[in-house]
């Protein structure tokens, strides 16, 4: 039996030509060669597997090679090129820096470049993972970096070009190598895949392609294991198979159920991955990244984005046009804060059944904070009795008929007379007083909708988002009505005290300790009947209370019935007594101020000295 060679090393570039997604390296190197510019030193840096000691090693056989072709290629044939491919040949020198990172090894080195070549033009030393050398190393290879005899010429790889002095990184010619395209990827397998005769498909080859990560030999790697897995035979099933990577099918198939609220399946094909030995946290990812893809699929600018077959990006076309965009959206964010909390989580797989049944509930929710209520003037008095009960319920305004004691209120904005007749009354019909009592007659134009308060943006993309388990329990309608619309009733500051004192104290048991003690510091002022002014002790507790006050401009809204307040921030200084304390009075200061403090004393069974 003949020996194995593995592809990335049977297959290795030997040649500018044949080397995979750097043309702009190459190209430059040929350019150089070609002008007789070449530098003294090179510095090669990018992520592994992407060609960097590649190009060192065809770069160093090319410069010495006796005759090369016009585009400036190695021939392959001279005494010099057979030495190298031989590995015979006493100009190139190869260091690995991993393992020979010391000071005396980096002399050893200088002492070698002293002795000119006996064949060839220029002796080349080609030192991978030059940011392992250790300091001293570096100090003593300066010199001869700066100033090497003119038949040197070293050509420095490494994948971490941060770790490199500044120093050395300032003598070299800095080559950064991109990582390899997923398309590039596929058709160099396939290049491959056809000279071994084995059979594949193209979406197998995409997926190995992606996997890889930008770094074409994992790819020649993972072809490797596949092919031998599957008999020569690269199937899409075999390369999901064998890298335990979630079918496409399953992300199509989970999205139309999200889009269709079908809780029940949503949770069997979940459940499914997981018996298939899928970990929850790639399985979050994985829809993320579906979501991002029928995202980018909805403009034809970013279809470019699509690293996938052509099979698959038709798939994603086809189901970005079903799905709306505030779907999509929505959806990402509750991805990614699931992901966020995932590994803090205690039940991590209820922590991702919760996020998907979210996401069931999205097309409801969106279409709740969208639907308008509207009156029309041709309905009949049943029916108009019926709307106005039910926008009295929604807005907290009360529609009453012409002559009652209560008269109606509508904001400009809400209801406005008709342009032909500037004078009339709102309850009047063709300019007389309606004799009976009726709904206000509002022109065709005019409706009367749902004001809904705009969210800060670095809250959710929806305002009722944080209500979805709410809304998919079929709660909505139950419990306390909020407060909307334009309702705006007085309150005195007592009041404003004692909702003030509530909220704290519910930040308090929500375990918001942070924000419960910027809030408990000072009391609210009210500056006019809809302005509070809140104090703070710096900018940045002003910040971190204006990314909480959607919260605690709702709740104050509500639970003061005016929609029309808002908040502005002061900064303050406390004032604190000059006088001695004694420990428990120290110590009560701050249990107060972080009521953990008290249970880590008594886990660790401390006490206060008097």
């Amino acid at each position: 039996m003949e020996n194995f060679i593995v592809s990335a090393r049977k297959y290795r570039p030997a040649t500018f030509e044949t080397v995979v997604g750097q043309q702009h390296i190459t190209g430059t190197l040929k350019n150089a060669i070609k002008n007789n510019q070449l530098a003294q030193a090179f510095l090669f840096c990018g992520p592994r597997g992407v060609g960097k000691t590649t190009c060192a090693r065809i770069l160093a056989k090319t410069i010495n090679c006796t005759n090369p072709t016009a585009d400036m290629e190695a021939c392959g044939t001279c005494e010099n090129c057979v030495s190298f491919q031989t590995g015979h040949s006493f100009n190139i020198h190869e260091l690995d820096a991993a393992s020979n990172n010391s000071v005396d090894d980096i002399r050893s080195l200088i002492e070698q470049v002293r002795i000119p070549p006996q064949a060839g033009k220029y002796k080349i030393y080609i030192i991978d993972e030059v940011h392992m050398l250790s300091q001293s190393a570096f100090n003593a290879f300066l010199k001869t970096l700066e100033e090497p005899p003119s038949y040197a010429i070293f050509i420095l790889a490494t994948t971490e070009k941060h770790k490199i002095l500044p120093t050395i990184l300032s003598r070299c010619q800095i080559f950064d190598f991109n990582r390899i395209q997923v398309e590039d990827i596929s058709t160099h397998l396939a290049t491959i895949a056809q000279r071994e005769n084995i059979a594949f498909e193209t979406d197998g080859l995409h997926i190995i392609a992606q996997k890889a990560d930008g770094g074409l030999r994992d790819a020649l790697s993972m072809f490797d294991q596949i092919a031998s897995y599957a008999n020569k035979n690269i199937t899409y099933k075999a390369v999901i198979d064998n890298l335990n990577i979630l079918d496409y099918d399953y992300f199509f198939k989970l999205t139309s159920y999200l889009t269709s609220a079908e809780v029940s399946n949503t949770l069997l094909l979940f459940d499914e991955i997981l018996n298939n030995g899928f970990d929850g946290n790639n399985f979050i990812n994985g829809l993320a990244t579906h979501f991002r893809n029928l995202l980018v699929g909805k403009d034809a600018a970013t279809i470019k984005l699509l690293e996938v077959s052509e099979n698959i990006k038709q798939k994603y076309l086809e189901q970005c046009r079903q799905t709306e965009l505030s779907f999509l959206l929505t959806a990402l964010n509750l991805a990614n804060s699931c992901d966020l909390n995932y590994k803090n989580s205690k039940n991590q797989r209820l922590q991702v059944e919760l996020a998907l049944i979210k996401m069931c509930h999205i097309r409801s929710v969106v279409q709740l904070a969208q639907q308008p209520i509207t009156t029309n003037n041709t309905a009949t008095d049943q029916d108009q009795d019926k709307k106005k009960t039910d926008v009295s319920k929604v807005e907290g305004a009360k529609l009453t008929a012409e002559g009652s004691q209560q008269p109606f209120s509508a904001s400009p904005q809400q209801v406005s007379p008709p342009a032909h007749d500037a004078n009339a009354k709102p309850f009047a019909t063709n300019g007389k007083p309606a004799d009976t009592p009726r709904l206000a007659t509002i022109p065709p134009a005019t409706s009367i909708s749902i004001n809904i308060p705009k969210a800060n943006p670095a809250s959710t993309l929806i305002p009722s988002l944080n209500d979805l388990e709410r809304v998919a329990s079929g709660e909505e309608d139950s419990g306390p009505k909020k407060v909307t619309g334009e309702a705006r009733e007085n309150f005195t500051y007592e009041r404003l005290l004692e909702v003030w004192n509530n909220y704290i104290q519910i930040l308090k048991a929500a375990d918001k300790i942070n924000l419960f003690t910027i809030l408990n510091n000072f009391a609210p002022t009210l500056l006019n009947p809809e302005v509070i002014q809140i104090s703070v002790e710096s900018k940045t507790q002003e910040q971190f209370v204006q990314k909480e006050s959607v919260e605690l401009l709702n709740y104050l809204r509500n639970e003061l019935k005016n929609f029309g307040i808002e908040v502005t921030y002061k900064q303050m200084e406390r004032k604190i007594e000059n006088r001695l304390y004694g420990n428990r009075e120290k110590y009560d200061y701050l249990v107060n101020k972080n009521p953990k403090l008290d249970e880590l004393r008594r886990r660790f069974n401390l006490d206060v000295n008097p």
